[in-house]
């Protein structure tokens, strides 16, 4: 789609895999910013997906949970195999991704980053995480999110 090229969106695309993108026009700074989107994009909030960078053991990994939800950083660092999990500086986020707060996306980051993938979106067809710019979504199976990222599936939210 013309002007709403990322690097997530030129990732799907390079590896010919099945996407549609959503607009939205939401502020990133209103409170229940998730919820908000969902209902901007005509989406079930547990369809749509946060991506927040957290540092586990020291190193930056991706967690991708419902905005329905919380991550639990305790369940993030297990399945990492680490002992102490916690949310990244968002200067540090950004700068490793190459995206902004609003706008991270789990797919084509500067710095390809562990992610770990809350395993109830495997209970869906299609999922939405950002496209790598606020006011914008992509919606693509979580199977081809995972095999892009290599992501860990595993029970990283809880119901907020």
């Amino acid at each position: 789609m013309a002007g709403q090229g990322t690097p997530a969106t030129a990732l799907l695309a390079k590896r010919k895999i099945a996407y549609r993108t959503h607009p939205y026009d939401v502020s990133p700074d209103a409170p229940n910013y998730g919820a908000l989107v969902a209902a901007a994009i005509g989406a079930p909030p547990e369809r749509v997906f946060k991506s927040l960078v957290t540092v586990v053991d020291g190193a930056l990994t991706v967690a991708a949970v419902p905005v329905t939800g919380e991550l639990d950083l305790k369940a993030l660092a297990a399945a990492v195999g680490g002992k102490r999990a916690a949310m990244a500086d968002r200067t540090v986020a950004e700068r490793a991704t190459g995206y902004v707060r609003g706008g991270i996306s789990p797919l084509g980051q500067r710095r390809r980053l562990p992610t770990v993938l809350d395993s109830s979106a495997l209970a869906h067809d299609t999922i939405y995480v950002s496209a790598g710019r606020r006011g914008l979504q992509l919606e693509l199976a979580p199977t081809d999110l995972i095999s892009l990222t290599n992501a860990t599936p595993a029970p990283i939210a809880t119901p907020s």
